[in-house]
């Protein structure tokens, strides 16, 4: 029986999915919403995706700690998900407060930016928590390199080398990839690491951070 999963990674303009067929590429696909990829994904055992899945209602997730301190150079990539309460808020002042009010510590633009991607897949896991994954792909990509990778995705080096990578592990990207191609080169390599973790996870391979996880919550590769 052939064993189904996707990968998705969030990019500007929505999401883009990278599916793999027994762990070899199938196909990519692009979509406005993740419920698209979703409600398009029969048949698939798991969906690993690059958004955070699960908040604590008064602390930080461990899980992006110790993601983080994996990664070396590439620490940056992974940002503190705050409490869940912070999400709630309805504009960047208030949840910002209210996580220093929590944490102790602030809220990053960057992070509240993915705010209705981020409370989007919640929903979606929430109803589907046995189907939807929590996945990094720099975590991803230190799994299958055994070390953290030098060089930041965005760089012609970086991207070489993480195609490279998923390239040794079966996964074979070609050059033309459909309207999928209209997605930016790094996120299509991210959705692709992750799904080769969601392949680990529908094998039984998968380990996570943290292990076991906190309260539900894990980064898994």
């Amino acid at each position: 029986m052939t064993v189904t999963v996707i990968g998705v990674d969030a990019y500007a303009l929505g999401w883009v999915g990278v599916e793999l067929r027994d762990g070899v590429f199938g196909r990519a696909v692009l979509a406005a919403t993740l419920y698209e990829i979703v409600a398009g994904s029969s048949g698939a055992a798991v969906i690993g995706v690059d958004i955070p899945l699960g908040m604590l209602p008064d602390r930080w997730r461990a899980a992006d700690t110790l993601a983080a301190d994996q990664l070396g150079p590439r620490r940056s990539s992974v940002f503190r998900v705050p409490p869940r309460a912070v999400w709630d808020e309805q504009d960047f002042a208030s949840a910002n407060r209210l996580c220093r009010e929590l944490t102790g510590a602030g809220l990053s633009r960057q992070s509240w930016a993915l705010r209705a991607k981020l409370l989007e897949a919640n929903a979606i896991w929430e109803r589907h928590p046995r189907l939807l994954f929590e996945a990094h792909p720099e975590v991803s990509f230190r799994a299958m390199a055994g070390e953290p990778l030098p060089y930041a995705k965005k760089t012609w080096s970086g991207q070489a080398q993480r195609r490279e990578l998923l390239a040794k592990h079966g996964i074979v990207l070609p050059d033309r990839l459909g309207p999928a191609g209209q997605a930016p080169p790094d996120d299509i390599l991210d959705a692709a690491a992750v799904a080769w973790t969601a392949h680990r996870v529908a094998t039984g391979s998968a380990q996570s951070h943290p292990n076991p996880p906190e309260e539900g919550i894990a980064i898994w590769y």
